[in-house]
């Protein structure tokens, strides 16, 4: 494709997503299958240009006041020549197949006019931009993340504008991380394990990992290291009746799965029945039968009646912001807003009120988000256990080292030794923001 039509295809799909009606995730398939022609290397630059955008909105709107044109083409321009410029430091600026460097291609898609305009943009330093346009955050969530990490807060942001790493967990019941990563080498995919989860694999770049056998036959599955360690705390046995009370499209459902060698009963239950079809063909892929899906129509559902205080151990992913993912989902920090989170609040205290009545007496009960606010964190965690007596809270860092999570207590936080939950940050862990807490029912 000539660069100026992939810039135009870029401009559209930058407009589309702008409107933040939609996630962006959506609005980029749909656009892809809109247009089938375009090949794996058009479709790679037209995402990542969009998502660029995202990340660095406050800056690229802050930056477009000085150009003309249409406000959706000065922004797609902006990401656009971020993102092929990163492509060429990583491909040590190789010319493509028409004998063209990044620079030569970004310069073949732009007027002369613009050119200029780009030129004064990459003359900027960073020192003279204003603060909300080097941290691209809205301001209401500045003040609480400052509260949270202090001086950390400029790492954190800039953390949060990059893209995050491909991580794979391994499939526990039929395979071994060091064999699976073998096996990906000769596939022509670099791996190496993830820092602390004992199932992970962090993988250079994005392939395809649909032509790789290892995904086909069910010995890896997409997975941030963060989430991995969420099913790892809640160290389910064999032969458990054990829930996954928010299940989506089952991630932490299989790895749980698997923790139970494919025995006892694990119940994915999910207010979504199409979420919950998502897990089917992942489901057939790992080979565990101990599995059963469950749309609910709301926490207090007959199923989830019938089954009070006799499930060994329930994780409760609940619903929420998901202002930790911010690295894969940037459109979420410009769709979310503290009124939105207040709800969600109140939808995740309920949920884990009605979670609670499952577990029995010597059973283990986790709460836990992929958000980094601690309205939907520590404090859900602290009112529970204040209304709860019969729930004796569990040391994070002491759960994690029981299943010998290496450098366990470097991920915890909270409580008087620091160590009363897991807290996941992107500047420190290198995973999405997570958090949990872990309670046992009282016998």
């Amino acid at each position: 494709m000539h660069p100026k039509q992939l810039l135009d295809a870029c401009a559209e799909l930058v407009k589309r997503a702008m409107t933040f009606e939609h996630a962006a995730d959506s609005v980029v398939s749909y656009f892809f299958r809109e247009n089938r022609y375009l090949g794996p290397r058009e479709r790679a630059t037209l995402a990542e240009t969009t998502y660029t955008v995202l990340r660095k909105k406050l800056l690229f709107e802050g930056l477009a006041h000085s150009g003309s044109g249409p406000r959706e083409r000065r922004l797609a321009i902006l990401g656009f020549a971020a993102v092929l410029r990163e492509q060429g430091k990583k491909q040590g600026n190789v010319k493509n197949k028409d004998g063209q460097d990044s620079e030569t291609f970004i310069k073949a898609a732009l007027t002369p006019q613009e050119l200029k305009w780009l030129d004064a943009c990459d003359n900027i330093k960073p020192e003279e931009l204003m603060e909300s346009h080097r941290h691209n955050l809205p301001e209401w969530l500045v003040e609480p993340l400052k509260a949270q990490v202090g001086d950390e807060f400029w790492a954190l942001a800039a953390s949060m504008e990059k893209a995050a790493p491909l991580d794979l967990r391994v499939n526990a019941l039929n395979d071994k991380p060091a064999e699976v990563r073998k096996e990906l080498e000769k596939a022509g995919i670099k791996a190496k394990p993830t820092p602390f989860s004992p199932l992970g694999l962090r993988v250079d770049g994005k392939p395809a990992l649909a032509k790789v056998d290892a995904f086909n036959r069910g010995a890896i599955e997409v997975q941030d290291e963060g989430s991995q360690l969420l099913a790892l705390m809640l160290d389910a046995k064999r032969g458990e009746m054990v829930v996954d009370f928010c299940a989506g499209a089952g991630g932490k459902t299989l790895a749980i799965g698997a923790s139970m060698r494919n025995t006892g009963r694990l119940y994915a239950f999910d207010v979504s029945g199409h979420r919950l079809d998502a897990l089917k063909p992942r489901l057939a892929r790992s080979g565990l039968s101990n599995v059963h899906p469950a749309a609910i129509a709301h926490e207090r559902d007959e199923r989830v009646k019938r089954l009070a205080g006799k499930i060994d151990r329930v994780l409760v992913d609940a619903p929420c912001s998901g202002l930790g993912t911010l690295r894969r989902n940037p459109d979420l920090k410009w769709r979310q807003s503290p009124k939105a989170v207040e709800e969600l609040t109140v939808k995740q205290a309920a949920i884990l009120e009605s979670s609670a009545r499952l577990v029995k007496a010597g059973g283990r009960l986790i709460y836990a988000t992929c958000s980094i606010l601690p309205q939907e964190n520590e404090a859900i965690a602290e009112a529970f256990s204040a209304a709860h007596p019969e729930f004796e809270p569990l040391n994070a860092a002491d759960v994690l080292e029981q299943i010998k999570v290496v450098d366990g207590e470097k991920l915890c936080s909270g409580g008087e030794d620091g160590k009363l939950y897991l807290r996941l940050w992107p500047h420190q862990h290198e995973t999405d923001g997570f958090f949990a807490a872990a309670w046992v029912k009282k016998a």
